[in-house]
């Protein structure tokens, strides 16, 4: 049992599931930012700023309901971005069904990579800790008519570059995926993989939060 409260600054279903897979209790507070406003031209600095700015919006909604910080009980505030890099563009979250479509049709027989980011707050000290990862993804021929189904069904149009290798329609046409971390030489491959890809690497993860509460 964890020796300090944890909130999730995401309402992210991939992020929730991963969370709660690594042994944590938590709840989970939505940061409500216009992404849109945030623009960076690299994908590693973009995902900082973007996971960085999600925090600040959680504090200041903590502080208007009457948190303070250094009086409060330890608490630990993840939060996180992805985006898709794809041909060289950043891609986001779809802006419409015919966008995700072509996102999708552009993965078929080709790859993408996941930049993703995590960026954890210490509420008591103010510590705050954030790293990036990238996943590179490669796909076999995705057939047509599964491109339809994930389209009607709709989850695509949530998630990063219509990105969601973990989908039961998507899986079986992943070819192969391999993580590293920018600092190391370090390589995933495959299972130790799809945690990153789906949004929150764990060993990341859990090497911030050892470092933001260490000093504590």
């Amino acid at each position: 049992m964890a020796s300090f409260k944890i909130i999730l600054g995401s309402s992210s279903a991939s992020r929730k599931q991963i969370l709660s897979e690594m042994g944590y209790q938590f709840t989970v507070m939505g940061a409500d930012i216009d992404e849109k406003l945030i623009r960076k031209e690299k994908a590693e600095d973009l995902v900082m700023a973007l996971a960085e700015a999600k925090a600040d919006a959680i504090i200041a909604k903590l502080k208007e309901n009457g948190f303070e910080e250094g009086n409060s009980e330890p608490t630990i505030l993840i939060t996180a971005d992805q985006v898709v890099l794809h041909g060289g563009e950043i891609r986001e979250k779809p802006r419409d069904a015919d966008e995700a479509r072509q996102f999708i049709k552009g993965y078929s027989k080709g790859h993408a990579s996941t930049v993703g980011s995590v960026m954890v707050t210490n509420l008591k000290t103010g510590v705050r800790k954030g790293d990036w990862e990238k996943a590179e993804i490669y796909f076999h021929e995705i057939p047509e008519e599964v491109i339809d189904d994930l389209i009607k069904e709709g989850d695509v149009l949530y998630v990063a570059g219509g990105l969601m290798v973990e989908h039961p329609l998507t899986s079986p046409f992943v070819e192969a995926m391999v993580s590293s971390h920018p600092l190391s030489s370090f390589v995933q491959t495959m299972v130790g993989t799809i945690d990153s890809v789906m949004g929150l690497p764990k060993a990341l993860t859990e090497r911030l939060i050892k470092e933001a509460i260490q000093d504590q």
